[in-house]
């Protein structure tokens, strides 16, 4: 097990001279916070013999209806029965490696990938392959193209790992198109896709995209989380699996932690029962979107010549890639000297690769602190590339990533 670069920056990025760009932290102050604490303390009140109670290993049956009614919003059709509730959609994946994933077992991800699922996946000693990207989301041809050179080698993959709506950390999003060609190239290949989700309500302009889960049930297990559209702190989220997997995630869930808190879960259950819980999403959004546009704003009139980034429709990230010659990581603690955090792009790669690259977070910080700190980045930036044309690179070598960074023809 390795520690995750994001959790070591929050020491110094908690610290208020710092603006913070690192975490991906919900703006849980946007809830209304006196009713929902009214709420808790009402069913507590109300049903403590329930609420303080052990549970059932799969969830509360309430809850998993509710879920159901959720994940209707991108088109999927479901059965509480498949559904599994679990601590937050990182147990989800930890249970779900536990599962299917032997040592040296190939994982197939996109590049960059999320930095908590390579930490799992790294723990169950699987060996993970990255497929480029580019901004229209995962390349199919690439898919095609690494899932056929793995099977010549005689290797055994046994998912497809991707976050197609608002990745993190890229803020890309798979086309339709390319959704329905990688479910095509999975099918081809036998290939079981896990598609995890958390930010796929939280689209600034359009209604929800249709979830890959929607047109494939049979090949996909699809994970949530309520950690972005009501809060983190709560750490409930869900499965939604074919009924033999449903199965074994249950028994799994029961050696991880015996059961979930029946605490969290009602409380979750009693709120999306009594509060206008679509209402609060077209909230976040809107929230969202003024501090994606703060960003993107900023990096347009600030950042030097030969800095690009992605432009998210949706969810909390920006994906920046450096001039030639920079080191993201190396320039890390330079950053912070100036008062500013980012994640490291290495962090996204499971072989250490994407120096060039850094996420940036907007959803936490205020549109005016988010301004500043891209000032206070640009102008770390602007040394970093004198330094650069002064002394010569060090970064150079290890900058290339696996992240295409010129749109394909069915980009967005």
């Amino acid at each position: 097990m390795v520690a995750s670069e994001i959790r070591a920056l929050f020491a110094v990025a908690a610290r208020p001279e710092v603006v913070s760009l690192a975490g991906g932290m919900p703006y849980v102050s946007a809830l209304p916070l006196d009713a929902v604490g009214q709420m808790v303390g009402d069913l507590v009140a109300r049903n403590g013999a329930e609420v303080l109670q052990y549970a059932s290993a799969q969830g509360d049956p309430g809850l998993r209806e509710q879920i159901c009614d959720v994940m209707s919003l991108e088109g999927i059709k479901a059965s509480a029965d498949d559904v599994v509730v679990t601590v937050g959609a990182q147990q989800a994946l930890d249970l779900i490696t536990r599962i299917f994933v032997d040592p040296d077992d190939v994982v197939l991800a996109e590049a960059p990938s999320y930095v908590g699922a390579l930490g799992t996946f790294a723990s169950y000693q699987a060996d993970v392959v990255h497929v480029p990207m580019d901004q229209g989301g995962l390349i199919p041809t690439a898919l095609r193209e690494t899932l056929e050179r793995l099977r010549i080698e005689g290797r055994r993959v046994k998912f497809l790992y991707t976050v197609p709506t608002f990745q993190n950390p890229a803020g890309v999003t798979l086309t339709p198109a390319r959704r329905a060609q990688i479910l095509e190239i999975c099918a081809a290949y036998d290939v079981l896709i896990i598609e995890d989700n958390p930010y796929g309500l939280l689209g600034f302009d359009n209604e929800p995209m249709r979830a890959l889960r929607a047109d494939d049930p049979d090949r996909v297990i699809y994970l949530g989380s309520f950690s972005k559209t009501i809060a983190s702190g709560l750490r409930v989220g869900w499965v939604l699996a074919p009924h033999a997997v449903r199965a074994k995630l249950v028994l799994a869930a029961e050696s991880a932690v015996l059961c979930h808190s029946s605490l969290t879960q009602l409380a979750v259950r009693e709120y999306l029962t009594t509060q206008p819980w679509r209402e609060q999403i077209k909230d976040f959004r809107e929230l969202y979107r003024e501090r994606r546009d703060a960003m993107l704003d900023s990096l347009g009139s600030l950042m030097p010549e030969g800095c690009t980034w992605t432009r998210p429709a949706g969810g909390f990230f920006v994906w920046l890639s450096l001039p030639e010659g920079l080191d993201a990581k190396a320039m890390a603690p330079r950053a912070i000297a100036q008062r500013v955090a980012y994640v490291p792009g290495t962090g996204f790669y499971a072989d250490g690769s994407g120096h060039r690259h850094m996420r940036l977070s907007y959803c936490y910080p205020e549109p005016h602190r988010i301004r500043e700190g891209v000032r206070r980045l640009a102008g770390v930036i602007e040394q970093e590339i004198e330094l650069r044309d002064t002394f010569g690179g060090a970064g150079g070598s290890g900058a290339q990533s696996a992240f295409v960074d010129t749109p394909g023809p069915e980009t967005l």
